[in-house]
């Protein structure tokens, strides 16, 4: 077996675990297992020629963290610019912290709530700490990784200008930000195991990554609003809710130690940003045991029972779907759309996201401006922010976690598999994008008034319209026939141009909003460009031989 290189980083700390009683040797094997597993690709049921190519042991991740890395050579001038050390920091470490905590909601969820070891270790002489922290240290790897491809380049770039203390600082300051994430997403798990049982307790999980999502962005945008400016310089007026931001607990000792500033503030932000990650540790390594035990609960499918199709999704079904292949196929997709936890763990946290996005821009016209001033603008094309969830989630849309039975569709006694793709597509606008986009359109009316209707439907059109797009990434494959552990390989670059691609539709909206009867024609334009592209996808991207 492969002898890692972070696992011989990791034997620097052995006498650190076995001071915890942990059994580190076989702590060591196990992530050793873990991490060549994690290195390996299963072959889907039909690209076996394509995944011979590639290198047995090849690791998906570790490619993705190139578009970080990109990402992170435009932090450099946050760092570098400016001598208010608080305020830089403290937005640097919200971004990190934004895109760690995402990443560990959507892709490490699934490693934290795993339960497939447990038959095979429980069954050894191997103790709960022991397979506890292989399962923390595991994910702590992943986290360094995708840690160090966010923040390296700033990092380097400020200790170039500020010295080695500040390298220490960043230093520290990234192990207790990963530390504090750890803990909170799995203290935050341990309650909902906790207090829920079977089918309800997954639906649950899923609802609470929605709410992180949520609170994520929000939390962001108050750390933003904790600093103005002030005759074009950067102030900060100290106040008891900044106590619960944790980017400026970790910005304040740069502030503290090379900005030569010390006030009381400063001093408890400080301490914050070192004791509760410590303390969050302790808290964590006393529940594990409690934590391990209620993982049990999602084997449990007590109480879930047979969801009944709902009356209204059964009319719907009739409406939108041409035929009798179809409508069973939509029953199918929308089964496997709900029964898939993984696929809920990767897509619905985006749900939230296009919730609160369209308001934050607003909230940043009020603050700049007013809120009448904003009611008499074009922000009401904020509504696009709805469609930030389709290029990830279409994406999605090709991988299951029983993509081995994906078999069916050959013996399926069907003339063409293109209903497939339509049915998919179908139940995504129905069950994820139309829930979204409804609660916004009502309070977008209620905003704006009646007389943005139009411009509301000319985003619905355009939704459609840009997941018949994003659609082309299910070419050469199909729905629900490849495995999660290649969604890692999924090109961000592509999804990236999509989302450039909403700019776009924003900006051929504004301007038919100057002519005359504009909007009615560019919806009716969008309205016959849209169900020509939907018959003709067919033709051309979903011919399958």
């Amino acid at each position: 077996m492969k002898n890692f290189q972070t696992l011989k980083f990791l034997d620097l700390f052995r006498r650190i675990f076995e001071s915890f009683g942990i059994d580190y040797p076989v702590m060591r094997k196990i992530l050793a297992v873990k991490l060549t597993m994690d290195g390996r690709r299963t072959p889907t049921i039909f690209n076996q020629q394509a995944k011979k190519k590639k290198k047995p042991e090849e690791n998906g991740f570790i490619k993705s963290l190139g578009m970080y890395v990109l990402l992170s050579l435009f932090l450099i001038p946050i760092v570098v610019f400016g001598q208010n050390y608080l305020y830089q920091m403290s937005i640097l470490f919200g971004i990190v912290m934004f895109l760690v905590m995402t990443s560990m909601i959507s892709d490490f969820s699934n490693v934290l709530l795993d339960i497939k070891d447990k038959g095979i270790l429980q069954t050894k002489p191997v103790g709960r700490k022991t397979i506890s922290a292989a399962k923390t240290v595991h994910i702590s790897i992943y986290l360094f990784f995708l840690t160090a491809a966010i923040a390296g380049a700033p990092i380097v770039a400020g200790t170039f200008k500020y010295g080695i203390l500040f390298l220490l600082l960043s230093l520290i300051g990234l192990i207790l930000v990963n530390l504090f994430i750890v803990v909170l997403t799995a203290i935050i798990y341990y309650f909902i195991l906790r207090y829920f049982d079977g089918e309800k307790l997954k639906d649950i999980i899923n609802y609470v990554q929605i709410g992180l999502s949520v609170s994520i962005a929000v939390g962001y945008q108050i750390l933003g609003r904790a600093f103005s400016f002030i005759d074009m310089k950067i102030t900060f007026s100290p106040s008891w809710w900044q106590f619960f931001i944790p980017p400026i607990w970790f910005g304040a000792p740069f502030e503290l130690f090379l900005g030569s500033h010390s006030n009381g503030y400063l001093v408890i932000f400080s301490l914050l940003a070192l004791v509760v990650p410590v303390l969050a540790i302790v808290v964590y390594n006393r529940m594990m045991p409690s934590f391990e035990r209620n993982l049990q609960k999602l084997t449990n499918n007590s109480g879930g029972g047979k969801r009944k199709e709902r009356r209204w999704k059964q009319w719907l079904t009739g409406v939108i779907c041409r035929s009798n292949e179809e409508k069973v196929l939509f029953r199918f997709s929308d089964n496997m759309m709900r029964n898939e936890r993984e696929f809920r763990l990767k897509v619905y946290p985006s749900l939230g996201l296009s919730l609160v996005f369209p308001f934050i821009f607003m909230f940043n016209e009020i603050q700049m401006n007013s809120y009448a001033h904003l009611v008499s603008s074009k922000w009401y094309l904020g509504l696009y922010g709805s469609c930030l969830m389709i290029p990830n989630a279409v994406t999605m849309l090709k991988y299951s976690g029983k993509y081995k039975g994906a078999w069916i569709y050959k013996t399926a006694p069907i003339q063409s598999l293109a209903p497939l793709y339509s049915a998919a597509l179908k139940v995504f606008i129905v069950n994820l994008f139309l829930p979204v986009y409804l609660i916004l359109s009502v309070i977008f009316i209620g905003i704006f008034g009646i007389k943005v209707i139009p411009d509301l439907l000319v985003v619905f059109v355009t939704a459609v319209l840009y997941t018949i797009i994003c659609s082309n990434y299910l070419k050469g494959t199909l729905p629900f026939s490849e495995s999660f552990e290649d969604a890692q390989q999924s090109g961000g670059a592509k999804i990236l141009l999509a989302l450039l691609l909403i700019a776009v539709f924003i900006g051929i909206h504004f301007a038919v909003t100057f002519i005359p009867y504009g909007v009615v024609m560019y919806y009716i334009l969008l309205l016959v460009i849209t169900i020509f592209a939907w018959k003709q996808a067919y033709k051309t991207i979903w011919n399958f031989q």
